[in-house]
């Protein structure tokens, strides 16, 4: 049974956004057998169907190789920062494409977006077979609706969706998508979730103000006709990529908690606590460990990984050990998104710049949270696989 909530955490619940080649990884990210043949999917779908309100449905199990493919473009959609006029280039098997204005209309009213959120649209390609992937829709509907239209991202294209974790600047824009585009999205779209504590609802305790970072509304998802899909293990993202699964802690790297998780069900909202694991259901409110954080993996053809790390809460580094180990593939062709470093001091940023390097990835993308003391030491110390994107950007991978 659900806990009563105190009415502080009432109240924090109720506050919700304001406009409506081997065998894989399951049990630690050093195993490479895939748990049971399946099994660990079997058990997240048994936790999923156990859901209320928000039709959930039995991640695909991941039981041979990652398919390898052909193309791999990942538009940044919304992202903290936007310069117009940065020229696009060409470099091996990949091609930057800077959006500059939105000149559409005359004269122009309206152009990109950025505001301190994340947002990535995802096209990949086998052969004559193409796929579009959300993944996460940033801090309002109003940035995430403008960018699309504008960048020309068609939602009833989306094949899936997924979300990283459960913050208001990843989650905010999903709802007033949804609603957006009733009608025009696929019957039944999969959003792909790391587990319960996504849905539970979060205060902001860091600086440099508190309040509430707000929660996700389920019943909206149910009325949407989307098919809730858990991810506590790795999980095939309609048949082109891969989730990680939940994001062991294996490396040097630290969680700083700048939330709290209300635990609790009121009212079509929030987290039932015996989804939870024991630590996270302890008391009424908890700091956050993100232990429901998911990344993203799609393996290009004779380069490796594309590794879509979203926030790095659980460390960058472990979030791309984690992706070869659900895929089964070592070599990382690019790293891209938020690298939660800003907060951290220089001597443990460099960490983890070096801890990249050993990695070796082709190319890094730092988006959003990452900071620009990361990108500075980073410039130096990798120039040539250090990659500029802003919001509108669109990275072109080819095999």
């Amino acid at each position: 049974m659900a806990i009563d909530l105190t009415s502080a955490s009432i109240a924090l619940l109720q506050a919700g956004p304001r406009v409506p080649r081997r065998q894989f990884f399951c049990d630690e990210v050093g195993r490479r057998e895939f748990l049971c043949g399946g099994g660990a999917s079997i058990l997240s779908g048994m936790l999923a169907t156990l859901l209320a309100g928000s039709k959930p449905v039995r991640a695909a199990a991941v039981t041979g190789s990652l398919p390898e493919l052909d193309r791999v473009a990942v538009r940044i959609v919304i992202d903290s920062y936007q310069f117009a006029v940065a020229p696009s280039r060409k470099l091996p098997n990949l091609d930057v494409q800077h959006f500059g204005w939105g000149l559409s209309e005359k004269p122009p009213r309206r152009t990109l977006v950025s505001e301190f959120g994340l947002a990535m649209h995802v096209e990949s390609q086998r052969g004559n077979e193409a796929r579009n992937i959300l993944v996460d829709f940033g801090f309002t509907p109003e940035a995430l609706l403008n960018n699309m239209n504008l960048l020309g991202v068609d939602p009833a294209a989306v094949d899936a969706l997924v979300l990283s974790h459960g913050h208001q600047d990843h989650f905010g824009g999903l709802v007033g998508f949804l609603q957006a585009h009733s009608g025009k999205l696929k019957p039944k779209l999969p959003l792909f979730v790391g587990g319960e504590g996504c849905f539970c609802a979060r205060e902001w305790t860091g600086l440099p103000v508190r309040g509430s970072f707000g929660v996700i509304d389920r019943k909206a998802l149910e009325e949407a006709d989307i098919a809730v899909t858990y991810t506590e293990r790795p999980a095939l993202v309609v048949d082109h990529a891969v989730t990680t699964g939940q994001i062991g802690q294996k490396s040097f790297e630290k969680v700083l908690s700048p939330s709290a998780m209300t635990v609790g069900f009121h009212r079509g909202v929030g987290c039932y606590p015996e989804r939870l694991s024991e630590a996270e259901r302890s008391a009424p409110v908890v700091p956050d460990q993100f232990q429901h954080e998911i990344a993203t993996a799609f393996n290009l053809k004779g380069r490796g990984l594309v590794v879509l790390t979203s926030c790095s809460h659980r460390g960058v580094v472990n979030a791309i050990r984690q992706a070869q180990a659900a895929s089964g593939v070592e070599k990382i062709h690019a790293v891209i998104g938020g690298f939660h470093l800003a907060p951290y001091q220089e001597e443990y940023v460099r960490d983890t710049v070096k801890a990249l390097q050993e990695l070796d990835p082709t190319y890094v993308v730092p988006l959003h949270c990452t900071g620009e003391p990361f990108y500075e030491i980073a410039r130096a110390a990798m120039p040539t696989k250090l990659i500029r994107s802003y919001t509108g950007t669109r990275l072109v991978f080819e095999a």
